[in-house]
């Protein structure tokens, strides 16, 4: 008998006013796995993180979180159950200092006990943060934001991480370096992962399984190592994604296809 996911999302519809953003999604990831979803703008995919976290309540469907149902609940009970997400952006605190940013993450812990300790290994994780813990987070760069914000996230000790496009704006290097982190969170503290992203090479390489979503609906999954030999997914996801490493902000472009394999 397989070992139920950790996290499933079944036939969940998420709606902003008249506009249907999310069309009767179902996913599952398994305790202690990375796994992706892929797609480009306007896909829905940051729609489902918010869902999944309690910033948007579903229209209709069921979120199940270790077993129990979760849809509806309020988002600072959805981070103290062990859901926390890392939105777009960063979102990081600009006035506060990078080491009050980072204990900003504590307040969905039960106890305060451990927090030196973790605070110590973020640090040693990111070493420039601890160069930088008396400035001001909104004084950082995009891949140092970047790290705080995960680093925040990180000091809710969450069993379920949620990342919203952590490459998003960043050079080749520091999204490497942030993948590289990515990994170690899941190898080192086995936390499960679930990355929303638009650099599918990046996201394919460092996943188990993978999700890809149009227009709200997810049109293709299956293990990372298969959807990257897929052709649908080579011509239309790795071979027509353009190229944002040097982090202007140029929009990608995606061909479109009606029917997948």
């Amino acid at each position: 008998m397989s070992t139920p996911p950790l996290l499933s999302v079944q036939n969940v519809e998420t709606w902003y006013g008249p506009v249907n953003a999310i069309k009767g999604v179902s996913l599952d990831v398994g305790k202690g796995r990375i796994v992706t979803v892929l797609g480009a703008n306007g896909a829905g995919k940051t729609t489902l993180l918010r869902t999944i976290a309690g910033v948007n309540e579903p229209f209709k469907g069921t979120i199940t979180y270790d077993g129990k149902a979760i849809q509806g609940m309020e988002p600072d009970a959805v981070a103290r159950a062990g859901i926390v997400l890392v939105p777009e952006g960063r979102q990081v605190f600009p006035f506060l200092s990078v080491e009050d940013n980072l204990r900003m993450g504590c307040f969905a812990r039960a106890s305060a006990r451990g927090t030196s300790e973790d605070l110590e290994l973020i640090y040693s994780w990111f070493p420039r943060l601890r160069e930088r813990r008396s400035q001001y987070g909104g004084l950082l760069s995009g891949g140092e934001q970047q790290m705080l914000a995960i680093g925040r996230a990180l000091m809710a000790t969450p069993r379920i991480l949620l990342l919203d496009e952590p490459s998003l704006g960043l050079a080749p290097l520091l999204t490497k370096e942030i993948f590289g982190i990515i990994m170690r969170i899941n190898a080192e503290l086995g936390t499960t992962i679930l990355v929303v992203e638009q650099n599918a090479a990046i996201a394919l390489a460092n996943a188990q399984y993978g999700y890809i979503m149009e227009l709200g609906r997810i049109v293709a999954a299956g293990p990372c190592t298969e959807l990257l030999q897929k052709q649908d997914v080579q011509d239309f996801y790795l071979g027509a994604q353009v190229s944002n490493a040097a982090g202007d902000g140029r929009k990608q472009r995606w061909k479109r296809r009606k029917t997948w394999r």
